[in-house]
């Protein structure tokens, strides 16, 4: 049993979290419209390398836009920033997520892209701090977590809209410890599920496709993955032409592997907690977490990065060298895309498909292809004039 005293703090700490989320939601339906990118003088972006393997794969994405991006680089179109201070050694000697100053910076641009962040887990060497992914995500109203998945000899063509500022991770630093047991939290909301669902119908309208799978857990979750259900289907009802069902996050888990009913998936809109494990699970079919890039959007800003983790391990052992800097490099096509470089970004893409899944002279693995070396690669083939024509033989 717990005194009246811990009772009461319980009882005021949910108190706070229902006025911070009633205050949340207010805020999201205030919001402006989206930002026009190509009416900017500069478009700004950001660079964090993060920790561990970050500035070892950043390094080799920053070799491919100064490339691809030339020109409006020199002119002053685009201005790439790099900003210091998102490790973890700094946010622990801080005391918070992400630092003042830093995030300051950050929000002085217009899109970031960023190297994993160490997120402490309880028990570890670091103290606890929360996420900075988590943090970053809500300070700049990042809602709309895009994963796409790409196997084409298996017919897979997926894409995932995760939502990114709710579910679980919303409050995952704010639960209660007592004695005997311990409580978490977990918030959905019409106003946020109902963005998301909207993001992902449009993109499903505008490349025709046909079909929009929600993944949830609303038979045993009822009030929130409940309402996420309900929202979602309210939106399907304004995109007549789209087949919109539901699945449940653990059949759906099978459902990715059945060689069957894989390739009929198309698009995927799933809560925050769900999308973080299937989108792994689908980024390991299409080669591993480092083959997966991922863009965070918001109205304002935007944040581009890779998958996977830190992998501190690597850096223990000294092999940082050979990080895989795919999934970094296919969150830079992303941004590009974002931004309205799409030439840029298809070069890249092409060159990419050309080097990971057709010639792969050189793949980066321990004692295999470095990161440098597979990027000397992926460039030579990027400014190759019959890039489109190589790529198109290989279709």
């Amino acid at each position: 049993m717990f005194t009246n005293s811990e009772l009461q703090n319980a009882l005021d700490h949910f108190k706070q979290l229902l006025e911070q989320q009633d205050q949340r939601i207010s805020d999201i339906q205030a919001q402006s419209e989206w930002v026009n990118y190509q009416s900017k003088e500069q478009i700004i972006i950001g660079v964090c390398y993060g920790d561990g393997i970050g500035e070892f794969i950043l390094k080799n994405a920053l070799s491919i836009i100064n490339e691809v991006l030339k020109e409006p680089l020199a002119s002053g179109k685009v201005k790439l920033k790099i900003i210091e201070g998102l490790t973890i050694e700094n946010r622990v000697k801080e005391r918070q997520a992400i630092p003042d100053a830093v995030l300051a910076e950050i929000k002085s641009c217009d899109v970031l892209l960023k190297g994993p962040t160490t997120t402490p887990q309880k028990g570890g060497k670091w103290p606890n701090i929360e996420s900075a992914n988590v943090k970053m995500r809500r300070e700049l109203d990042l809602f709309a977590n895009i994963r796409p998945v790409k196997v084409p000899e298996k017919k897979i063509d997926w894409m995932f809209f995760r939502e990114n500022t709710e579910g679980e991770y919303a409050l995952g630093s704010q639960g209660l410890n007592f004695d005997e047991f311990a409580l978490d939290f977990k918030v959905i909301s019409k106003t946020g599920t109902e963005r998301i669902c909207r993001a992902g119908f449009d993109y499903a309208k505008k490349m025709g496709k046909k079909r929009v799978t929600i993944v949830t857990k609303s038979n045993i979750l009822k009030a929130t993955d409940g309402l996420f259900s309900q929202v979602a289907f309210e939106v399907a009802k304004n995109y007549p032409g789209i087949t919109c069902d539901e699945y449940y996050i653990d059949i759906m888990t099978a459902n990715l592997i059945d060689e069957r009913q894989g390739p009929s998936f198309e698009v995927f809109i799933l809560p925050n907690l769900y999308g973080d494990i299937l989108t792994d699970e689908a980024a390991q079919i299409q080669g591993g977490v480092g083959t997966a890039g991922s863009a965070n959007i918001g109205k304002r800003y935007a944040m581009f990065e890779a998958i996977h983790g830190s992998a501190p391990r690597l850096i223990e052992e000294g092999l940082g060298a050979y990080a895989n800097p795919a999934s970094i490099i296919k969150a830079s096509v992303l941004l590009l895309q974002h931004i309205g470089y799409l030439a840029e970004a298809k070069k890249i893409e092409q060159a990419l498909d050309i080097c990971t899944e057709y010639e792969k002279k050189y793949q980066v693995k321990r004692h295999g292809a470095t990161g440098d070396q597979f990027t000397e690669y992926l460039l030579s083939w990027i400014v190759r004039d019959d890039l489109e024509m190589q790529w198109k033989g290989y279709q």
